[in-house]
């Protein structure tokens, strides 16, 4: 009988510390800035990182004090995530929440960690951070990379 991973038997709600954190892919997609059409309310993603990621791994900095540094930045927790309608569709917390399984390219499924941007899954070496750039020429970021969310 072959046991089923963590994320095909629990909901998010019922997983430890250690799964939930272990859900993240790595991508570093929910740390570009993002901005929204007021009369619309459509999300545009921007080539804009903030400020405390290092664009060299995608990881946080300061992962654990990031909310002192930056306030407004959004801790994922499973209430949360059907709130975020800017989570990208790729997010494995949105995935699972919507009950669909990890892609195979996700390192719980595969074992490499990498894997997630050697296939171009992750922001690696496609932004710059917001730091660089004045707030009024933030639309100037705007991307869309071939049509995907990034």
């Amino acid at each position: 009988m072959t046991r089923l991973p963590f994320w095909k038997t629990k909901t998010l709600d019922q997983m430890d510390e250690a799964e939930w954190e272990s859900l993240c892919d790595g991508c570093a997609k929910c740390c570009l800035l993002k901005l929204e059409d007021e009369d619309t309310g459509e999300i545009a993603y921007t080539r804009l990182h903030c400020k405390l990621l290092d664009a060299g791994t995608c990881k946080c900095s300061d992962y654990p004090n990031r909310k002192q540094h930056v306030p407004d930045c959004v801790k994922l927790t499973p209430a949360g995530i059907e709130e975020l309608r800017w989570m990208p569709k790729t997010c494995t917390y949105r995935l699972v929440h919507e009950g669909k399984d990890l892609p195979d390219w996700h390192h719980l499924v595969s074992g490499d960690r990498m894997r997630v941007h050697t296939e171009g899954h992750s922001i690696l070496g496609r932004t710059v951070s917001e730091e660089t750039v004045f707030d009024e020429d933030q639309e100037d970021w705007i991307v869309d990379w071939e049509g995907n969310e990034p």
